[in-house]
């Protein structure tokens, strides 16, 4: 998650762009502290989200991973003037 939000930010967003969450865990007994922790980051946000459990990861040692979808409003003014 905290990769999330660097991410997001370093696009000129917020959290609160966030709209979709995809959660990918190899093991459903992960799953209450993997949404405690995303709670932690997206209080008050409700996107979208699927949560699934999956054989195996692109790592042997990952347990989890998020694939996050954000939709950061555009700052420039003069677009679609």
């Amino acid at each position: 998650m905290q990769n999330i939000k660097q991410l997001i930010e370093e696009c000129g967003g917020e959290m609160e762009h966030l709209v979709k969450v995809v959660v990918y865990i190899t093991d459903v007994r992960h799953r209450e502290a993997v949404y405690q922790t995303m709670g932690e980051y997206i209080k008050g946000v409700y996107p979208v989200s699927t949560g699934l459990v999956v054989q195996a990861l692109a790592r042997p040692d990952w347990l989890v991973e998020i694939d996050a979808t954000a939709v950061i409003p555009s700052t420039d003014k003069a677009e679609g003037a």
